[in-house]
């Protein structure tokens, strides 16, 4: 088995570096500066207590890897880049890669599954960042992530178990799971929160709390409406027990992966896929989402016009939804 890691940010550069470290065959997929560095120098991988440079494999596109059977495709890009991917990745490596979907959002594997045969999703709980080019940090010790995963829609197979035996040998927790789905949906509640993070400096305030609250609230009204099942909290919270030891480290510690996309100025965030999902199925079944679709759209203005991270204010924002 080779893992082929598309996408080698806060995600895939800390699970591919784990992954190397234990022994596995990796081969890296970036591009711009990071990939640049991560050829020239090495991937720097940064936790609490250890620094590591590794010297991993990395190129700019499927199509400069020499595929061959065993090789199994750990999508780790933003959502809004992942239609896109598939086609260079179908184009490059045919339809019977297996693809593990290691991406927040429900989208991701229904887009997979139109162009490849074996698609896996991947629940993430993964502590992570990428600030600077050559360079991820992963922010809990020993156990770097819990990487929960199925085949999708539902269902396992000897392929699950194979993987979740190989993610245990490199610091995480895996497990297969027939109805991974109902957990990503789960975790797509708990990731209507990013926004706030990423758009107010006052996050831990009253009224940013108050946003998050009413974006959850909705999250579930839409999901219940449209009948989609999702694993209850005290359930998720359960797994994830006292697995996860958390530390930020460094002299400007990540937020979430759309806080870490506005700090990195890419031009655009994957809430359209968080917040957005809420928004398009609060649509299709006639439950008003407020709160999310602002946060959407705010985020997505601040994405373009290259404004910082955490430049708003939560009581801005809770003015904008008076009517």
């Amino acid at each position: 088995m080779r893992f082929i890691v598309y996408g080698a940010g806060a995600i895939g550069g800390v699970l591919g570096g784990r992954l190397h470290q234990a022994g596995q065959d990796v081969v890296l997929i970036a591009r711009g500066e990071h990939l640049h560095r991560i050829q020239r120098d090495g991937l720097r991988i940064e936790d609490p207590e250890t620094t590591a440079t590794l010297r991993i494999p990395a190129v700019a596109s499927p199509a400069e890897i020499d595929w061959r059977d065993g090789d199994v495709v750990l999508l780790a890009i933003k959502t809004n880049g992942t239609a896109a991917a598939l086609t260079d990745l179908v184009a490059a490596a045919g339809p019977d890669v297996p693809v593990c979907c290691v991406q927040n959002g429900v989208a991701n594997e229904r887009l997979a599954l139109r162009h490849f045969d074996t698609v896996y999703g991947v629940c993430v709980m993964m502590p992570a960042g990428h600030l600077e080019p050559g360079v991820v940090q992963a922010y809990s010790v020993p156990t770097t992530g819990i990487l929960d995963l199925g085949r999708y829609p539902t269902g396992t197979d000897a392929g699950a178990t194979a993987l979740a035996d190989r993610l245990g040998t490199a610091t995480f927790v895996a497990q297969p799971r027939p109805d991974i789905m109902r957990w990503k949906y789960r975790k797509l509640v708990m990731n209507l929160a990013n926004a706030v993070g990423a758009l107010v400096a006052d996050d831990d305030s009253d009224e940013a709390v108050a946003l998050i609250d009413a974006a959850r609230a909705e999250g579930e009204a839409v999901l219940a409406a449209a009948g989609i099942g999702v694993v209850p909290m005290a359930e998720d919270q359960a797994r994830r027990g006292d697995i996860l030891r958390i530390t930020r480290f460094g002299a400007t510690p990540a937020g979430s992966s759309s806080w870490q996309s506005l700090y990195r100025g890419t031009g655009s965030v994957e809430t359209d896929y968080l917040n957005g999902e809420i928004v398009l199925l609060g649509r299709l079944h006639g439950v008003p989402t407020p709160v999310n679709e602002l946060l959407r759209r705010r985020s997505n203005d601040l994405a373009r016009t290259g404004g910082a991270p955490a430049s708003l204010r939560a009581a801005d924002l809770h003015a904008a939804l008076r009517p």
